[in-house]
């Protein structure tokens, strides 16, 4: 079921047609709903989910609930606004977005930055977590107390080119979170609750329809 079928419309003024009773019809954009409060504190209502490859929000949908439809199900789940942004590219989009930025193949897999690698002692415990961003030289000291001495390691750190920052931001994007389809109705229940207008205003013309002012009257 495509979201803007439940979306009322609106009429405004046509400004460029002749007389004073002439309105565009359009959908009202700013008649929206969001995913009730109860339902995304409760975590045993969602399943983790991995978009994989070229995967587009509806091709999840149609996976996940039989439904093309509902990809605007899976965007308010995860606060997605701007597919463009906040959904993981295409490979073919990635790489121009690559060139775009860093307009050469020896820019984009130039060093950005340094990590450290996981670093533990004789006990298994972890002394320097994976993934801290550090100087290239970054050096860590200890006390071992199985040696009962003072220990210094080096060489701790692995670079991380452009390319590897701009890809793992895009698999960062790939987890996302789905409503399991049990609860599916009780979102389509809060729209058919939230989303007609209700009467009670000179702009009021029915459930689904209300007319903005007409400033030509006023002129």
């Amino acid at each position: 079921m495509a979201y803007f079928e439940n979306i009322p419309n609106i009429e405004y003024i046509d400004r460029n047609a002749e007389g004073l009773n002439n309105y565009v019809l359009a959908k009202n954009i700013f008649k929206k709903v969001k995913i009730r409060e109860d339902l995304l504190e409760n975590v045993s209502f969602f399943e983790k989910y991995q978009i994989i490859g070229d995967d587009r929000p509806d091709n999840v949908a149609n996976d996940v609930y039989g439904d093309p439809g509902f990809d605007w199900i899976i965007l308010l789940t995860n606060n997605i606004i701007n597919v463009q942004s906040e959904w993981p590219l295409t490979q073919q989009s990635f790489d121009d977005y690559l060139i775009n930025k860093y307009k050469t193949y020896d820019k984009i897999n130039e060093i950005n930055h340094y990590e450290t690698i996981e670093i533990t002692n004789r006990a298994g415990e972890v002394i320097v977590p994976k993934g801290l961003r550090v100087p290239r030289n970054y050096s860590v000291s200890y006390y071992d107390y199985l040696l009962d001495a003072d220990t210094i390691i080096t060489n701790v750190t692995v670079p991380v080119t452009n390319y590897q920052l701009e890809e793992e931001r895009e698999n960062q994007k790939r987890n996302i979170y789905l409503l399991k389809a049990t609860y599916i109705g009780v979102i389509l229940e809060d729209i058919d609750r939230l989303m007609p207008y209700e009467n009670g205003t000179i702009q009021y013309r029915s459930k689904f329809l209300k007319r903005c002012d007409n400033p030509r009257l006023y002129e």
